[in-house]
């Protein structure tokens, strides 16, 4: 009897042992990441979660070691305008307006990406300055120097005349999760240094493009708060890391409302290096057209998602035609980045130059096939006609003006710019309608005269011409 006493005690101490070990693991566990409640309500279930304080993101060492590489862009414009008549006799005895120069002055941030003083802003920032200068989180002014633009992906670099300086390093921005915690880091307002965080909303983001402007988009959405004065910030990761340049926002109001955009820093980062090895960017061309997957194509390729982009043509000769593309194939991936709209495949073939190799996935008869495809620099060869007598001009597409459009502009002549692709009209931001009246002081009225003084071209050409909306203005570009 002593004996089975003693074994039932023995037997309830091992209980109570192993029941203390149990309870403290699953408090540990608890401690270390969460707690879940399951809740049940009408036979659905539904969970609860409950963050210990070791959950929350922790961003003081991303906005500590980012900030004093985050500076303050001013910009000073000259903006020509007109005075009008300044009493009733300049009125009905006719009054010649005189020209007036005067001062705009506007701001931004940049994100200074070498230690000896290049710095990326976005380009509207700096568009039409003639004086910018840096302010510094220490509050040191410098005067800079505008090195490049790129109109289509709203990347600008500057530069001042310093060493030593603090720096954000480059991050992978494809490896950016929806979700992830990112912070922001401008000066809205002219608050200078002003952090704020927010979750990746969305990514591969596109915005209409209301002057027709050829753009390259595929923006980072995020609800961090961004206002004006914001444009050319840092978009950075819990890691410190820049993700992303922020650009824009989209409100009624002007301020911010839970929407803002960067451009991704892979895409950033190519820009900017080109801009500061080459003065312009280099950049690759595929040469295909692409619509968005729809229900129709998904059913008609059974294919097992909307992924991908549907081709709709591939250019002859271009980079995508020498690599068997063809029109129907579903590009799903450029190299190992998949690739789930236009706005993505566009932003992929953006991180290559002309000369650049890689690996396109793509759909066809119902089977995975991969291409290895070579990009060029223009989609055409400059001078090439098509079968609508459209001639291909540095990337774009040039035709003589049509009457309707020469009356509705009042102009007796020109050559209209029907399309604008990569090269360099697109780099000098030159958009669809404009009509090239001079190429180098001398007349022109058709194509063919664009192109015989252009071929006479030394060293660079100049332009002048009016806008789709009528307004006088002028480009140039060097020729090799």
């Amino acid at each position: 009897m002593f004996r089975n006493m003693k074994k039932g005690i023995l037997v309830v101490l091992l209980s109570a042992v192993i029941g203390g070990l149990t309870a403290f693991a699953v408090v540990k566990t608890t401690d270390r990441s969460e707690t879940m409640t399951v809740v049940s309500t009408d036979g659905a279930q539904y969970r609860t979660v409950n963050l210990s304080l070791s959950d929350y993101p922790d961003f003081t060492y991303a906005a500590e070691s980012a900030v004093d590489a985050v500076v303050y862009v001013k910009v000073v414009a000259k903006d020509v305008i007109t005075r009008g008549p300044n009493s009733i006799f300049d009125f009905f005895f006719g009054y010649e307006g005189v020209p007036q120069e005067r001062e705009k002055v506007g701001s931004g941030s940049g994100v200074i990406i070498r230690p000896d003083g290049y710095i990326v802003t976005n380009n509207h920032v700096v568009e039409g300055a003639t004086e910018i200068q840096v302010t510094l989180n220490n509050n040191k002014t410098f005067d800079a120097k505008l090195i490049g633009t790129d109109p289509a992906t709203d990347v600008a670099i500057i530069k001042i005349d310093a060493e030593g300086l603090p720096v954000i390093p480059f991050g992978d921005s494809d490896k950016l999760r929806l979700g992830e915690w990112v912070i922001a880091i401008g000066s809205p307002y002219d608050l200078r240094s002003t952090i704020t965080a927010g979750i990746v909303s969305a990514k591969g983001r596109s915005m209409p493009s209301y002057d027709g402007e050829f753009k390259i988009e595929s923006f980072i959405q995020t609800d961090a708060a961004v206002n004006p004065g914001n444009s050319g910030g840092a978009l950075v990761d819990k890691k410190g890391n820049l993700v992303g340049v922020n650009t824009a926002i989209i409100s009624q109001t002007g301020s911010y409302t839970g929407y803002s955009f960067a451009i991704p820093s892979n895409m950033v980062r190519k820009v900017a290096e080109d801009l500061i090895d080459f003065g312009s960017v280099k950049r690759a061309v595929l040469g295909i057209t692409m619509t968005p997957v729809t229900d129709k194509i998904v059913e008609e390729l059974k294919l097992s998602s909307f992924d991908g982009v549907y081709i709709t043509e591939v250019l002859k000769g271009s980079a995508a035609d020498q690599a068997g593309v063809k029109s129907g194939d579903v590009l799903v991936a450029v190299d190992s980045v998949k690739v789930r709209n236009a706005a993505a495949v566009q932003e992929a073939v953006n991180s290559y130059r002309p000369g650049d190799k890689a690996e396109l996935t793509v759909i066809r008869d119902g089977k995975e096939k991969v291409l290895e495809v070579q990009f060029k620099g223009t989609m055409v060869d400059n001078g090439s006609v098509d079968e609508d007598g459209a001639v291909a001009f540095y990337g774009a597409k040039i035709k003589e003006a049509d009457k309707e459009k020469l009356a509705e502009l009042g102009l007796e002549r020109g050559v209209e710019i029907v399309s604008v692709g990569p090269g360099k009209i697109m780099d000098a931001g030159v958009s669809e309608g404009f009509v090239i009246l001079y190429v180098n002081d001398q007349p022109v009225s058709k194509p063919q005269d664009v192109m015989n003084i252009v071929k006479k071209s030394k060293r660079a050409v100049f332009i002048e011409g009016v806008t789709s909306y009528g307004k006088p203005s002028y480009f140039g570009f060097g020729v090799e």
